[in-house]
């Protein structure tokens, strides 16, 4: 695998260029995003990690131009900050796959990073690319098509012997667990803006992602969408017509205060490898919420974390969608719930919204 590190820091690039060598990649460097431009047209890099902030031409006018003329996946490197954090995801939306933050300078920092890394890139280079443009007007003609309960997205397809239009248990509250990792932020972009403010049922996103990073994209969907979307820093109370982002960077758990459900923020399990847990989510809610009043969402990402875990909770009656291949960034996730059996239908992610509103409409009215 051919890997293009580009970054203005002399040190970052030594240090990053030994951790992906290391890992059997060659590797070739830029300083700027000018120089980088010039070597993406002669060296074909598989994949491009590219710094935010660099002299001449910065990440995001490289990342544009890049996919503009020779599209390929990039890894965006970003400073742990608040406006590195809002950089990062225009950078997303602009279409690189992933964003890593940089943990420091020092080899320390960096080489504790170093598997993460590995593993971002050697995924990244299997990455669906999508493509950005126009994406503010598609989602404000999609909102404007749904409020008031008019025309949704085209029906799910089922899987063969599924009754995909079988609402969930309505007896009482019920709540949608969503799990989504790399090509995260522009896959949920293409969902909870789709969802009309009456939608019935309390959404709780894990998105594995850096802290910092969740509270910005709950920013940036509470801007597009009609729900009320707020990042899960401190205990929230779930309500109806809300989508609760999980912290970046810890894990979050359901459970009940006075008898209402909260999403909880709790320190990441060491034991589990990606945060926030998408199976540490799951595993919470079917302790707290009969499984027949709960309905499970697994997106786009690397790897297999919230599998096992919908898959039992659809074994025990709750109702499961897998993002199809066809609109998937990294297939790993969603593929792993189908392996297992567990995914009730299986749908590009732009028909995700239409098949909930299916499901938790009926499901309300009783």
């Amino acid at each position: 695998m051919k890997v293009l590190v580009v970054d203005d820091s002399a040190l970052m690039r030594r240090q990053l260029t030994d951790i992906l060598t290391t890992a059997g990649m060659r590797v070739e460097t830029a300083r700027n995003g000018t120089e980088a431009l010039e070597l993406v047209a002669r060296f074909q890099p598989d994949v491009v990690t590219l710094d935010v902030a660099m002299p001449e031409m910065d990440g995001l006018s490289c990342l544009k131009r890049i996919m503009a003329e020779s599209p390929r996946p990039v890894v965006m490197i970003s400073a742990l900050t608040d406006a590195g954090a809002e950089t990062s995801m225009e950078a997303l939306r602009l279409g690189a796959v992933e964003v890593v933050h940089k943990q420091g300078v020092a080899g320390v920092g960096l080489r504790r990073m170093a598997g993460e890394l590995v593993r971002i890139v050697q995924g990244a280079a299997g990455a669906r690319l999508r493509r950005a443009h126009g994406l503010r007007e598609r989602l404000q003609r999609t909102r404007a098509s749904i409020v008031g309960d008019r025309e949704l997205p085209s029906p799910a397809v089922p899987r063969p012997g599924e009754p995909a239009e079988t609402p969930p248990d309505a007896a009482g509250p019920g709540v949608v667990l969503v799990g989504v990792s790399t090509g995260g932020p522009s896959t949920l972009e293409e969902i909870i803006p789709q969802l009309p403010a009456d939608v019935p049922w309390p959404l709780v996103v894990a998105q594995h992602m850096p802290p910092t990073f969740t509270a910005t994209l709950a920013r940036r969907l509470d801007d597009i969408s009609a729900l009320k979307v707020v990042e899960a820093a401190q205990p929230t109370a779930l309500e109806p017509g809300m989508v609760c982002i999980a912290r970046g960077g810890a894990d979050a758990v359901l459970t009940r205060r006075a008898g209402r459900l909260v999403v909880q923020p709790v320190p990441a399990d060491p034991a589990r490898p990606w945060h926030p847990s998408v199976d540490r989510l799951v595993e919470s809610a079917v302790q707290h919420v009969e499984p027949s009043r709960l309905v499970g969402v697994l997106l786009t990402g690397m790897g297999v974390d919230g599998g096992a875990s919908m898959a039992g909770m659809h074994a025990r009656g709750g109702r499961t969608i897998a993002e199809s291949e066809a609109s998937a960034v990294v297939f790993g996730m969603p593929a792993d719930l189908i392996r297992r059996g567990g995914a009730d239908v299986v749908l590009p992610a732009e028909q995700v919204a239409g098949q909930l509103v299916r499901w938790l409409k009926p499901a309300a009215r009783g």
